[in-house]
């Protein structure tokens, strides 16, 4: 509609300070100017539950209450996000000092009660708004409307029948006081004067330049209707004065979109306010955003704004994440969240008469709630032999208070060092949580399978709390870890006697049994081979001496040897071979000989009184001449043969076969060296005849077991150490297995020592000789008299 009047009117203005709030601690208060309003935020930690202010004006002090803020320009928000309470005030406010529409000043005093007393706060800021005032300008509080129009404006183009048909209760009203008529959606009420009008609630003001109208919502001369399906509130109130025949006219109309927002699933908060409230001949301009600032459109869109219109409505969609938005986590059973959304809307319009009009929306929309999923993954890696459990997703007003691990309660934070909680933070204003667990601490469950396996269980029941409101969550989560029953590990270390080794014990190790080669490793088998063992409820240790049983010998030279020794872990059930602790050490020795399963005797000898003085170890050889030493040095010679060449002696009895030989000193040297050595050197290989294939000239020496070595010295006669006429043999000559042998060992500390371990069986025909009854010693020598020859003899039954 048309308006517009000629009138001055001059509002006397009070001195102004600047802004003053001493005795406030920094960071409580805050006061800022918009554009067309004073904000001022006060932290309700400072204020208490219930803050009062008092508007100071000329004429004293008054209670902003619900009633004097709707009907005198202030708006009073207690608002949770982001918590402060907020006070509004318009600068055409009622005790608000006013110079020239440029200057506004507002004086106000905060009450608070503290420490049992109330205390009052003077405050005062001096704003001057930046933009200049449009012709007509509307807001849309959230507790009132408000128009102001320019006072002096041009007279409009043309004039309508309505506008003649409005004069005429004007111009039969008898008084020329100014009045104001009502119209509803239905009718036009009759005319009441501004003082009645005033006592409804209804405010008029006349500054320098402008003409206020503002109006509580729900005033009984407002009605409700809905345009294209959103609801409207508005009033329409004409003003008027008859002054003999003429009569000044001001039309005032203030309609508000009264939509609450709608969320869509999409992520997008949706407001409308329908296109025509106003008319709007040339276009419209729409800024939009939050917290009381307003970009442009384009730049609105940039930042994820929807700007649209449909069906003669204007949409705005606010994405989700929008920044200004405040995000607030919620327990309803389950943890949840919403959104709110201080919006600030402004659009121009321009009407027929080039006439601009501006309407700003102050709403505040929320989303209904929305679930927050906290998700928990289990991250962890079975070789760090701990749990690692990741709570993720956490929002920043949501802090870990408390887990209960398997029952147990345990506080954050954390007064425990066994196990630690990490928090992890996100740029996205979310955090997590990792926790670590080992698996062997005593709050972990552990359960034992009969499938070679352990399951660690760590049951898991976050207590979080949700901030300022300490409303509590729960979250639970049960992780499980299935360790496989690897076989057990030693730890095994050298020492200059022999090997040495330890294990730890796991709770799964009675799943297995540890062997000595095929037998079971008991206190009475340590005992019967020479071995040092002690073992307890935290560890098992071994100590094998040198030379003991189990032993394996390479690289035998006069500088020294490997000796290795093998802990074989069995399966409980099936006895098959799981795995095995192997450790070769380096030794050295004056003497030693072995008694492999594939029939080589290797001695380490020393001649020192075994040769004449002046005599070379590398002088000597066995009883067959041409079998001399691998290696010789001052005093010790080495040999390496056949059990059946060299001129080997064969001894048979009911349980065993021996290969004996000798070392002697070459007589074609005593010639050339007094012959005073005093000691004659044997050394033989027994071997069990239950394990042994006898060798036939196309087969190989095979024995189950290694042979017992003995290297004897004894004294002898000097003119027995001489070379005798043996020749070289070919019928028994064995070819050596390519192979890795395994050996048996004896030091050669003038007494024999044995040790067993299972025969490797290259591909090679054999035959077994089995357990008989011997014929008659006169048979028997026969025998053996043979087999030490080489001469095949088969055996003949005696009738």
């Amino acid at each position: 509609m048309a308006f517009g009047f000629c009138i001055g009117v001059a509002l006397l203005l009070s001195l102004w300070s600047r802004a003053e709030t001493a005795g406030i601690p920094d960071g409580v208060l805050r006061m800022d100017c918009h554009d067309r309003y004073f904000m001022m935020a006060v932290d309700p930690s400072f204020t208490g539950d219930e803050p009062h202010f008092e508007a100071v004006g000329e004429t004293g002090a008054y209670a902003i209450t619900q009633q004097y803020a709707a009907q005198c320009g202030y708006s009073i928000n207690v608002l949770p996000l982001p918590g402060h309470v907020e006070l509004r005030a318009s600068y055409f406010s009622c005790q608000t000092q006013n110079k020239d529409d440029e200057m506004f000043t507002f004086n106000f005093n905060l009450n608070v009660t503290q420490e049992g007393k109330e205390v009052t706060y003077p405050l005062n800021k001096t704003c001057f708004p930046s933009l200049p005032w449009s012709p007509r300008e509307v807001t849309c509080e959230t507790n009132y409307m408000e128009v102001s129009v320019r006072s002096e404006v041009t007279c409009p183009s043309g004039t309508k029948k309505d506008d003649w048909n409005s004069l005429k209760p004007a111009h039969r009203s008898t008084t020329s006081d100014w009045q104001v008529m009502f119209q509803t959606a239905d009718e036009q009420l009759p005319p009441m004067n501004i003082s009645d009008a005033r006592k409804r609630g209804y405010v008029f003001l006349l500054t320098e330049g402008r003409l206020v109208f503002r109006a509580p919502y729900g005033q009984p001369e407002s009605f409700s209707t809905e345009l294209n399906g959103v609801p409207v509130e508005a009033v329409h109130a004409t003003i008027f004065s008859r002054q003999s025949w003429i009569v000044l006219l001001v039309d005032l109309v203030a309609a508000c979109s009264m939509d609450e927002g709608l969320y869509h699933e999409s992520g997008y908060m949706m407001w409308e306010t329908p296109e025509m409230l106003y008319p709007n001949l040339d276009g419209q301009q729409v800024n939009v955003g939050l917290k009381g600032e307003v970009v442009a459109q384009p730049v609105a869109e940039e930042r994820g704004y929807i700007v649209g219109k449909q069906n003669n409505t204007i949409q705005i969609c606010i994405p989700e994440n929008a920044e200004g938005r405040y995000r607030k986590s919620a327990v309803d059973d389950d943890l949840y969240e919403f959104y709110v959304y201080h919006l600030y809307l402004e659009q121009i319009l321009v009407d027929e008469d080039r006439v601009e009009t501006r309407i700003r929306f102050l709403r505040t929309l929320a989303t209904p709630l929305l679930p927050s999923p906290i998700f928990a993954e289990n991250q962890t890696v079975l070789e760090e032999n701990m749990f690692t459990v990741y709570l993720g997703d956490v929002p920043e007003d949501v802090q870990l208070a408390a887990v209960h691990l398997n029952g147990q309660e345990f506080t954050v934070p954390l007064n425990v060092s066994s196990f630690i909680i990490t928090k992890v933070v996100h740029p996205n204003n979310t955090h997590g949580y990792k926790l670590k667990v080992p698996f062997e601490d005593p709050v972990v469950l552990q359960q034992l399978s009969k499938t070679a396996a352990v399951h660690y269980i760590l049951n898991i029941n976050y207590t979080l709390t949700v901030l300022p409101e300490n409303d509590l969550y729960y979250r639970m989560e049960s992780v499980v870890a299935l360790v496989t029953g690897a076989p057990p590990q030693f730890d095994a270390v050298c020492t200059e006697s022999g090997i040495s080794f330890k294990l730890d014990h796991q709770p799964f190790d009675y799943l297995w049994e540890i062997t000595i080669e095929s037998d079971l490793l008991t206190s009475e088998l340590a005992d019967q081979h020479g071995y040092i063992m002690s073992n307890d409820s935290n560890s098992l240790l071994l100590e094998v001496p040198l030379f003991s049983h189990g032993y394996e010998y390479k690289n035998i030279s006069l500088k020294g040897f490997f000796g290795t020794f093998e802990i074989i872990m069995r399966d409980l059930e099936t006895s098959e071979v799981q795995g095995s602790t192997i450790k070769t050490c380096p030794f050295s020795t004056t003497e030693l000989i072995t008694c492999s399963t594939d029939g080589t005797m290797t001695v380490v000898a020393d001649l020192a009184l075994a040769i004449p003085n002046g005599g070379n170890p590398a002088r000597t050889n066995l009883r067959d001449k041409y079998c001399g030493p691998k290696e010789t040095d001052g005093s010790r010679a080495l040999f390496s043969f056949s059990l059946n060449s060299c001129g080997s002696a064969v001894k048979l009895n009911s349980e065993n076969v021996t290969y004996q030989n000798e070392i002697f000193y070459s007589k074609k040297f005593l010639k050339v060296v007094s012959d005073n050595a005093a000691e004659r050197v044997t050394m033989q290989c027994t071997y069990p005849l239950s394990g042994l294939h006898r060798l036939f000239s196309v087969h190989r020496f095979e024995s189950d077991a290694a042979g017992i070595g003995s290297l004897l010295h004894t004294t002898h006669p000097a003119a027995g150490l001489q070379s005798p006429t043996i020749q070289p043999t070919s019928a028994l000559t064995t070819t050596l297995a390519t192979t890795t042998l395994a050996t048996t060992t004896l030091a050669a500390t003038r007494q024999a020592t044995a040790s067993y371990k299972p025969a490797f069986h290259p591909p090679a025909r054999y035959v077994k000789v089995t357990r008989f009854r011997y014929p008659t010693n006169a048979r028997f020598r026969y025998l053996a008299n043979a087999m030490s020859k080489g001469v095949r003899q088969p055996l003949q039954k005696k009738n």
